[in-house]
């Protein structure tokens, strides 16, 4: 069976072999160990609460029981850009008209903007290409809201996720190269190891600061904007059901999307309740609807944190859990566990 759970100090050397098949464009996760060791560090300590919350990086994985391999990694940071730059283009309009000449016309520019330093992120997601199938994908992904969801006052008030722009099947980026190349003037990949390794004075030193008009650009580089990497666009979905959206700002380097959501907003703050564990009865699961919806279920540890998808349902405050998933979860009955629909309902408004 498959759990998502708080990384842990063991886990290094399984990181790393995920982070080789990751790819360009995810700055988060790059096959670094020295970076991969700092970074495991940090999470470590967030869980542990020895550094203040906003300095926090609480980052998961979802480990397949069965082998103990580890099949995707996720996180979320509790704000950026408070200790370095955090840049992105907000995408703006500039008019120009003349009524002598009856002209009138609207452009869509780029400002580079500083506009969503404080907020907190969700970051560095990947699912290994062997698991992606059946739920898994959502688990690993929803398993940040229901987390947020159990412990809101760690994060500030705005939630951002930035998405891995489009890229060309050789792996180039046409925005980069329409736009970026002129002021870099270095490979796409250079920038993007840069990035990762949180060297980014060269942005404010190279990037201009007055608008720059979208049009001016070459067309591969202006139909990409706001664009995910095709492998991406899964994990955009699964974001905007969950109460995220595109509000005009992307990335600098690829024009990735930025969704964002107010954290009060969220499905998972809305929709998800706490419910009670059962023992594992016979006469609990006759009871059981004949086709029950797939539910998410946490633990409510920080320390420890651990959530798996079951087909047990809650009702009146109590939930039946089977005896390998109370095992998985690191509880027992009586104790108090977290739920939320694995899907939305289709009469939700999210």
């Amino acid at each position: 069976m498959l759990v998502v759970r708080a990384i842990n100090a063991n886990d290094l050397n399984a990181l790393y072999s995920l982070a080789t098949q990751v790819g360009t464009g995810m700055t988060t996760l790059k096959p670094d160990m020295k970076m991969m060791g700092e970074r495991l560090e940090t999470a470590c300590a967030s869980f542990a609460e020895t550094i203040p919350p906003e300095q926090r990086d609480y980052m998961f994985v979802m480990e397949d029981t069965s082998n103990g391999r580890l099949a995707g990694v996720c996180a979320i940071k509790g704000a950026v850009g408070l200790t370095e730059p955090f840049y992105n283009y907000r995408i703006g309009t500039l008019v120009h008209s003349s009524r002598e000449l009856n002209v009138f016309t609207k452009m869509d520019t780029l400002y580079l903007s500083n506009d969503l330093t404080g907020s907190s992120e969700l970051c560095s997601l990947f699912l290994h290409p062997d698991y992606r199938q059946g739920h898994n994908g959502k688990l690993l992904s929803k398993s940040r809201f229901l987390f947020i969801a159990q412990f809101p006052h760690l994060f500030t008030q705005k939630l951002i996720a930035e998405m891995r722009g489009f890229q060309a099947e050789d792996g180039s980026s046409p925005f980069y190269e329409g736009l970026g190349r002129h002021f870099f003037k270095m490979d796409f990949h250079h920038v993007d190891d840069l990035t990762a390794l949180g060297k980014k004075s060269f942005i404010a030193e190279l990037m201009p600061r007055q608008p720059l008009y979208i049009a001016y650009l070459p067309q591969s580089a202006q139909d990409v904007v706001g664009k995910v990497h095709l492998s991406t666009a899964p994990a955009r979905r699964l974001l905007e059901q969950e109460g995220m959206h595109y509000e005009g700002y992307v990335d600098i380097f690829d024009a990735g999307p930025v969704l964002q959501a107010r954290v009060s907003e969220l499905r998972a703050i809305r929709d998800s309740e706490l419910a009670v564990v059962e023992r594992d009865t016979d006469v609990a699961h006759a009871c059981a609807p004949a086709n029950p919806e797939p539910t998410l279920v946490s633990n409510t540890t920080l320390k420890d944190f651990r959530m798996i998808v079951t087909q047990a349902t809650p009702a009146n405050g109590k939930i039946d859990l089977g005896a390998v998933e109370q095992k998985l979860l690191h509880t027992q009955p009586g104790e108090t566990v977290r739920t939320l629909s694995l899907n939305v309902r289709k009469n939700a408004n999210v």
